[in-house]
């Protein structure tokens, strides 16, 4: 279903509109083509990928991604870090988010 990258790549520091976030998201994260682009969607996507292999996920423009979308920043974030937590912390070291300005 996904190929194994390392890192996988979300690059938002060219976002204009919305509605490229979750495309950004499918393509960086390599979801499937049924990916319903919302957050419910990733949140199965990314639970999918969880224990797997060691997911490494580099964020880059996340400061554009905040200034231009607050509340899907915020929302990205915060699942990204319940997937960590997910499988009662077997896996939290498994799961690396990086953030990176450029």
């Amino acid at each position: 279903m996904y190929e194994y990258r390392d890192p996988y790549i979300l690059d938002f520091s060219k976002v204009q509109d919305f509605r490229e976030v979750h495309k950004i998201i499918k393509d960086g994260l390599d979801f499937p083509d049924y990916y319903g682009e919302n957050w419910s969607a990733f949140w199965d996507c990314i639970t999918d990928m969880v224990g797997d292999e060691k997911l490494h996920i580099q964020i880059i423009g996340y400061a554009n991604l905040q200034k231009r979308y607050p509340d899907m920043a915020e929302k990205l974030t915060e699942l990204l870090e319940r997937a960590r937590h997910y499988y009662d912390d077997a896996c939290a070291d498994d799961v690396h988010i990086e953030y990176v300005e450029r």
